[in-house]
């Protein structure tokens, strides 16, 4: 296993992370209903259901463009360097979420997304 495809591996827990900060850290969670509970959030427990919510809508492009920049045949270790980015960009878009750190957030967003896209350009 190369180390982009263990990226995948890792970065699946990145959302897990933030769902377990924001249920432990926020009183009356009630595993019968979690989306109610996490629906009902403020503040940072909010953010950090935000964060993991964003995560889903940036992981299917990330783990295809890892599988994509394989088969292209890529350097790989750009391919590693690219998906070991994105896992740090996304480590630090969520916790600066959670901080409430908007611009740093978003400098992280855009960090990961260009990973995403180079993953897809980086092929022979």
């Amino acid at each position: 296993m190369t180390t982009a495809y263990l990226t995948i591996v890792v970065s699946m827990f990145i959302p897990i992370a933030c769902a377990g900060y924001a249920k432990i850290t926020n009183k009356g969670y009630n595993n019968r209903t979690p989306r109610e509970f996490l629906n009902g959030l403020t503040g940072a427990g909010q953010r950090a259901n935000y964060a993991q919510q964003n995560f889903y809508e940036t992981f299917p492009a990330f783990a295809v463009g890892v599988v994509v920049a394989h088969q292209l045949q890529a350097d790989q270790t750009l391919i590693d360097a690219w998906a070991m980015t994105y896992v740090a960009a996304r480590v630090i878009y969520a916790a600066a979420y959670i901080a409430d750190r908007h611009i740093l957030r978003s400098l992280a967003w855009t960090v990961a997304l260009v990973s995403i896209i180079s993953l897809y350009f980086i092929g022979s």
